[in-house]
C-alpha cells in the first residue's frame, strides 16, 4: 500500500498542473488501470477517470466506460463515492 501513495503523491508533486487538471488526471487513471508503477486497482482508476471526465477530459470518459465493464457492481459504487469525496475536498 505505501508503494501505492507514494507513486501518487509523487506523480501530483511533480506533474506540472500539480496533479489536478484533466489531463493530469486521466494520466493518473491510466497508471491504476494499467498497472504502471503501482498495482492494477480498476477502483482507483475509475475514480480518477471518472474525475478527469466530470473535468472535460473525453478519453477518459471512453476508457472509464471500457474498465467499468470489467467491475463488479459494488467496486463501480465505491469508486464512485471514492470520486465524490475526492471531489468535495479538491
Amino acid at each position: 500500500m505505501a508503494r501505492f501513495e507514494a507513486a501518487v503523491h509523487d506523480f501530483i508533486a511533480f506533474h506540472p498542473s500539480g496533479g489536478s487538471s484533466p489531463d493530469a488526471l486521466y494520466e493518473l487513471g491510466l497508471l491504476y488501470a494499467l498497472g504502471r508503477d503501482v498495482r492494477t486497482d480498476l477502483v482507483q482508476a475509475h475514480k480518477w477517470l471518472n474525475v478527469a471526465a466530470l473535468r472535460g477530459n473525453l478519453a477518459a470518459r471512453r476508457m472509464r466506460a471500457e474498465i467499468s465493464e470489467d467491475m463488479s457492481r459494488s467496486d463501480l459504487m465505491k469508486a464512485q463515492r471514492l470520486a465524490r469525496e475526492w471531489l468535495t475536498t479538491h
